[in-house]
Formats: C-alpha cells, structure tokens, sequence
C-alpha cells in the first residue's frame, strides 16, 4: 500500500466536477486498483462522487490519499496530482 498527504488548490474544493475527473480516471486508467482517502477523521473508498464531495474538501484542506494494486506508485503520483490540480472551470 503506497500513501500520499495531497493538498486541496482548486479555489472552489472538490465539487461535482474535480469529483468526476477523480473517479473516471481511477476507472479508465486504474480499474483494478483501490483507492481510499481520509480528511478530517472520515475515511472513504474511492468509488463514489457523494462519498468524495461528503468529504467537504475545501482550498487548502489535507487529505491522506492510500492506494493498492500493481503499479502503486504510478497510480497513487496519478490520482495525487488530480487531487492537487486547479479545476475551476473555465480554466482562468
């Protein structure tokens, strides 16, 4: 099990639409591995846009992402990133 702290820097947190792009990335390029986060004393599997925005993952919150499966280190840098991307839409 490979484990990464990522930081919240969309300004409007992980909503709907980063949720989205989370979750289908996982499913297209990931779909044999799991995926978990924890944020404020709350864990979740990662399959589920309710379960992520519940969450509440506002600008600048922490969250410890962990990941099993082949290739872990791959997917936990991949699916981190996400997490640490700007996705306000449109991109400004």
């Amino acid at each position: 099990m490979k484990e990464r702290v990522v930081t919240i820097r969309n300004r409007a947190g992980i909503h709907c639409r980063p949720s989205g792009v989370i979750l289908n990335t996982i499913n297209q390029e990931f779909p044999y591995h799991r995926f978990e986060i924890e944020a404020g004393g709350n864990r979740i599997e990662l399959n589920s846009m309710l379960a992520l925005i519940s969450l509440g993952l506002a600008l600048g919150a922490q969250a410890t992402l962990r990941c099993t499966g082949q290739n872990e280190e791959a997917a936990i840098r991949r699916i981190g990133d996400l997490f640490e991307t700007e996705f306000d839409f449109p991109a400004r």
